[in-house]
């Protein structure tokens, strides 16, 4: 296993980092509970083989992560690093952030928690809870007292938002954020996290499952014989000089050991190799016949059309080659009531916003009949 400075934490942690997000569960009598042999063989195998990060949250597996992670690493307490996070709908005065702290350390049976997150900031919730109710301040306090060790953010908004939470909460010590070969909106703030001293942690690496798929991508990006679009992914990730470590959500002992496998190799991709896959997956969607960057200029669509969704998935099949992906997720936004092109309301306003000057509606009729008949 390899290891990499955490930012100016002082830690050194593990390239990769166990995600307690899909641990194996049951449900019986209408509850449900996490399967403790498979947990502990999957924890202490990951352990054993040099994970020291295990990140966990309040509400993961049905709230039952928290316990469970505690429990099976109790006994190494000392040689691991404990992260969960905190759920800003429980937050509406400052004193339950220590409340719900309060929680997580009884539930976990630990003293302390090495990282502390603001669980899924946006810019909204940043300036409504974080700020709205001084938890800047109750995050200080509870580090002062020892209850946490550091202070983390994770993050799903847009990366601009990202740089405003660093400049304003000069007290955040590492973040959490999705990163990965098809999904690079984040990368410039990831460098920007590392230049101030914060550690960056990766969800996501293998875009939520997106490039566990087999495919021919390596190939169509490198013109080489194809490695495992898995193996890439992780490689591609853990490539980025300013990442300190990859979080997977394992679900199974065959994936621990996987990835336990890659972590561990020497063939983490080069800086070099790294530039030319990044250059050569820009180039291939220019190559492609829809090239949609994914702006969101077009957006709000009046007619509710999420144009920029439904155009990824068609450069997930027509450029990646990840057709089921594609197909897959194309029906479930159908099914959840997505708006598509038979709900267009003429007005043009996309394309008066597209600065890559698409005929939007026109791509919207081809795309959906293709994703639709796959």
């Amino acid at each position: 296993m390899k290891y990499r400075k955490y930012g100016n934490t002082g830690d050194l942690v593990s390239c990769l980092g166990f995600g307690c997000m899909r641990l194996p569960e049951y449900e019986k009598d209408g509850k449900w509970y996490l399967d403790e042999d498979k947990c502990t063989e999957m924890l202490l195998t990951a352990y054993n083989n040099g994970v020291n990060y295990f990140d966990s949250a309040y509400y993961y597996c049905h709230s039952n992560s928290e316990a469970m992670m505690g429990k099976v690493l109790s006994k190494v307490r000392g040689n691991v690093k404990l992260t969960t996070k905190i759920p800003l709908e429980l937050v509406e005065k400052p004193s339950d952030y220590r409340r719900v702290l309060e929680e997580s350390l009884t539930r976990m049976g630990t003293d302390y928690v090495d990282y502390y997150h603001f669980w899924s900031l946006s810019r909204q919730s940043f300036d409504q809870k974080v700020l709205g109710c001084d938890l800047l301040n109750e995050a200080q306090k509870a580090k002062e007292e020892g209850l946490i060790r550091h202070i983390s953010f994770s993050f799903h908004d847009t990366p601009d938002t990202i740089k405003y939470i660093i400049d304003t909460a000069q007290i955040m010590e590492s973040m959490l954020v999705q990163y990965n070969i098809l999904d690079r909106r984040n990368e410039e703030m990831i460098a920007y996290a590392a230049s101030k001293g914060l550690g960056v942690a990766i969800m996501g690496p293998v875009g939520g499952g997106r490039l566990a798929i087999p495919s021919d991508l390596y190939s169509r990006l490198t013109g080489k014989p194809s490695v495992a679009t898995y193996e890439l992914a992780l490689r591609f990730v853990l490539g980025n000089p300013n990442v300190s470590l990859a979080l997977s959500g394992m679900q199974t002992i065959d994936v621990v050991r996987k990835n336990l496998e890659i972590a561990s190799s020497e063939n983490y991709l080069t800086g070099e190799q790294w530039e030319q896959i990044s250059e050569a997956n820009e180039q291939i969607k220019k190559f492609s016949d829809l090239y949609c960057t994914g702006c969101s200029y077009c957006q709000p669509c009046p007619a509710e059309i999420n144009i920029p969704q439904i155009f990824n998935l068609y450069t997930h099949h027509n450029v990646y080659g990840l057709t089921d992906f594609a197909r897959e997720n194309y029906a479930n936004y159908i099914k959840n009531g997505g708006k598509t092109i038979k709900d267009c309301q003429g007005c043009g306003f996309c394309e008066s916003k597209c600065p890559q000057k698409l005929k939007i509606r026109a791509q919207l009729v081809k795309v959906e009949k293709i994703l639709g008949s796959l």
